[in-house]
């Protein structure tokens, strides 16, 4: 039997990565979003709008496994805009007995809980994280209510070949072809990182042993743990030369956010690059088996060459000029 999954929000970055990992893995993929900007190979585009229950269930109807890859833009949260933008996809959903799979973060436990597991009780440091519980509670209720399985997989920042718009590409790599690495916390303090290639294959094996998780379900995505220092060295094996890093000075951003609302929403997030928050998880471990996750330096080559196309002619200038 064909195994089939929609995925809502095709066009964003866990929605790109998880399209291709599971046409990799023999599934037949359908992609929702308003338009097909992407285009993977093997995908098949459904044009619609995630806001429109219609246009979700019309999405979502040929397919047993739906990944809930929408994502609302960073300084729209408040005011109950994602609840309410959730309660329409599942609305859509309701009655259907599909899986739905639904990517989480870390933002609902406190700064000073620095490892996470499934378990771990949930005390939001910010109102992110708040709305972040809000909308796992509206989950939790489908299963009860709704005739949905929803298993979600909380997971630490992303990084991944030419991903955009994530902390990775828009600060610490920003001044990387002059030789600097721009570290926005304190680089003693270990961080929690995704490779979205890993965070993909990590959807479509939950998705094929979907069957031996609970109704509701929450799972723990390692992934890899380094501090600034470590990171560093990793960029610096990955470029083949040395390069300096350099702690990013907030002061700016913060002046400059009180005119612009998503650097502000930004700023409030910074306690998690000063607190070490690591994720674990032996359930999903065991699951996904072990040396399944591609090694540290592989996945920051691969990433970090990916935004430089002139690395080489960079490297060979630093070099000359050392």
């Amino acid at each position: 039997m064909q195994k089939t999954i929609t995925i809502l929000g095709i066009n964003g970055r866990i929605g790109q990565d998880a399209a291709r990992a599971f046409v990799a893995a023999g599934w037949q993929v359908s992609g929702f979003g308003r338009e097909d900007r992407v285009k993977v190979p093997g995908v098949r585009f459904i044009a619609g709008n995630a806001e429109i229950a219609g246009d979700v269930a019309r999405a979502v109807a040929p397919s047993e496994v739906v990944l809930d890859a929408v994502n609302l833009p960073y300084d729209k949260w408040d005011n109950g805009r994602y609840e309410q933008s959730l309660a329409i996809r599942l609305d859509a959903l309701k009655g259907s007995g599909k899986t739905l799979l639904y990517p989480g973060n870390i933002y609902n436990f406190a700064a000073e809980t620095h490892v996470l597991a499934p378990d771990t009780p949930e005390n939001p440091a910010r109102d992110k994280g708040e709305i972040r519980v809000r909308l796992e509670r509206m989950l939790e209720k489908a299963t009860i209510e709704d005739n949905l399985q929803v298993v979600i997989l909380r997971a630490p920042d992303f990084f991944g070949p030419g991903a955009t718009g994530t902390a990775f590409d828009l600060f610490m790599l920003k001044n990387i072809g002059k030789g600097q690495l721009l570290y926005p916390g304190d680089a003693d303090i270990g961080h929690s990182w995704a490779y979205l290639p890993d965070l993909a294959r990590a959807f479509v094996r939950i998705a094929e042993a979907r069957e031996r998780l609970a109704r509701f379900d929450r799972l723990h995505f390692s992934g890899h743990y380094a501090t600034g220092h470590e990171l560093l060295a990793t960029i610096e094996r990955a470029l083949g030369h040395k390069i300096a890093l350099k702690r990013v000075n907030w002061l700016p951003y913060k002046a400059l956010a009180l005119v612009v609302p998503i650097l502000r929403e930004v700023i409030k997030m910074n306690y998690l690059w000063e607190n070490p928050h690591r994720l674990v998880d032996p359930r999903l471990d065991e699951l996904l088996g072990p040396d399944f996750l591609t090694p540290f330096d592989e996945a920051m080559r691969k990433t970090v060459r990916s935004y430089l196309p002139a690395l080489e002619t960079s490297a060979r200038e630093i070099g000359a000029a050392a």
